[in-house]
């Protein structure tokens, strides 16, 4: 009998130390997952910021060519969703 329970003991351990590892393994993956997609989305913010500050520059520059035009082509053009 204390042969069998020894048996049970070693099978249950061994399942928790497997599952113990497999859980360690799938947290470090989303970790790294998690690692690059902030460095994506840190990319991504610095690059809609220059792109805003060029578009502003650009408005800039056509309000500057001739304000009574752009007016015109803000208000009759609709805004095109990408």
């Amino acid at each position: 009998m204390a042969s069998l329970a020894a048996a049970v003991v070693v099978v249950v351990a061994g399942y928790r130390t497997s599952a113990a590892r497999v859980w360690r393994e799938e947290a470090e993956a989303q970790k790294e997952r998690a690692d690059r997609l902030s460095t994506d989305l840190t990319e991504i913010k610095t690059r809609l910021a220059r792109i805003e500050a060029e578009n502003a520059r650009l408005i800039q520059l056509l309000t500057a060519l001739d304000p009574a035009r752009l007016a015109h082509v803000r208000l009759t053009e609709p805004l095109e969703d990408n």
